[in-house]
């Protein structure tokens, strides 16, 4: 390939897909959202639209890390893997690895748990589990994005103890032991430096100290300036933006500011993940829409947690008062990324009456859901 051949790999076609190498037999892939279902957007949806495929409604990471069950963690991807790739996708973007520490953070409903054992080996059975189909996962986000004031560009400054053993270690295990095809770099900074361009977090510890051989992707957006993002381990910045960054990359490689082989690194890293990818995009096997759906409802019975029973349990009462709009519109999933359009729902109010008997319910709404 050609200086600008290779420079063209290293960002996206456009949202959701890479550019197609000019190498024979290598097509253009398809990465998309999410951890807890795949949100493939509808085809006449433009840039990021909440338009997507009807797919299985998954429960969130907080709620498959409250089953302890990495088995059943493993059982959850395969079935995403199989529904990824039966709609042709390469990579599905999960799963969420970081540690919950705020409350307020806007990811928690994606990311597993405050402990990093815990989150390490619900990520690594994900991956495991969705890897099994062939198709690619992409552990996310890192590293240290926890936290929603200013999650685009807060700088966090962690003393090196707790981001080794805390922040970064949920991370590790499942790098070393499943090995995902892709890694997300973050928003934000840790220590002073983008996630995207902080070489010491894609290269030395990445790379050199856990082995990885996979591609680095950055989250949509999370590119500032392509060319040192190369240069830092970065692979691929996505989504595409039409080249806009390719003359940067061009002009940082002519001026001795880029060396270029940062940029074979990346090129290749595209090109390998294609052909690792190989088997995703090959005799779609379709899947069971009523047992995946049946698969997401046991997990999510496994991941209800009672701290306490005062005797309430079974209810016996005479007269059961439901209050709430969310019994009969369940919200569900969380936003962007894991908004879902499922091929079933369940609702609460359905059920009890199908348990109880609707002559022993009595139902208001209470509040006005607002979407």
């Amino acid at each position: 390939m050609t200086m600008r051949e290779q420079v063209s790999l290293t960002s996206g076609a456009d949202f959701w897909h890479t550019h197609t190498p000019p190498v024979p037999g290598l097509p253009a892939i398809m990465l998309t959202d999410g951890p807890h279902g795949v949100r493939k957007q509808a085809a006449t949806a433009a840039g990021y639209s909440p338009e997507s495929v009807p797919a299985t409604c998954f429960p969130t990471a907080s709620a498959l890390a409250a089953t302890w069950d990495v088995e059943l963690l493993e059982e959850v991807g395969v079935a995403l893997g199989t529904e990824a790739r039966t709609e042709g996708v390469s990579v599905l973007l999960g799963p969420g690895a970081n540690i919950k520490r705020s409350a307020l953070c806007g990811r928690n409903f994606e990311y597993f748990s405050e402990d990093p054992f815990l989150s390490s080996r619900m990520a690594a059975a994900w991956i495991r589990g969705v890897q099994s189909t062939g198709v690619g996962a992409s552990l996310k986000h890192f590293a240290v994005n926890n936290q929603e004031f200013r999650r685009y560009s807060v700088d966090a400054v962690v003393d090196a103890r707790a981001l080794r053993e805390i922040y970064l270690a949920g991370f590790e295990h499942a790098v070393v032991d499943a090995r995902p095809a892709t890694v997300m770099a973050a928003y934000n900074r840790v220590g002073g430096t983008h996630c995207a361009e902080n070489r010491w977090l894609l290269t030395e510890v990445l790379r050199e100290h856990w082995g990885f051989d996979g591609l680095v992707v950055s989250d949509w957006g999370a590119v500032t300036r392509r060319s040192r993002c190369l240069a830092a381990g970065l692979d691929l910045e996505m989504p595409g933006y039409g080249g806009l960054g390719d003359d940067d990359v061009l002009a940082a490689v002519g001026a001795g500011e880029l060396d270029p082989a940062a940029v074979a690194r990346a090129a290749e890293a595209v090109t390998r993940l294609i052909e690792r990818t190989e088997a995703a995009r090959t005799a779609a096997p379709g899947y069971d829409e009523a047992a995946h759906h049946a698969l997401a409802r046991r997990a999510a019975e496994a991941g209800t947690v009672l701290l306490r029973n005062d005797g309430v349990l079974p209810l016996a009462a005479a007269q059961v008062a439901i209050v709430g709009e969310f019994a009969k519109q369940p919200r569900y999933q969380g936003a962007g990324s894991s908004g879902i359009t499922p091929h079933r729902l369940d609702d609460a109010w359905t059920d009890l009456v199908e348990h109880l008997g609707a002559e022993r319910l009595t139902y208001a709404p209470g509040y006005r859901r607002a979407s």
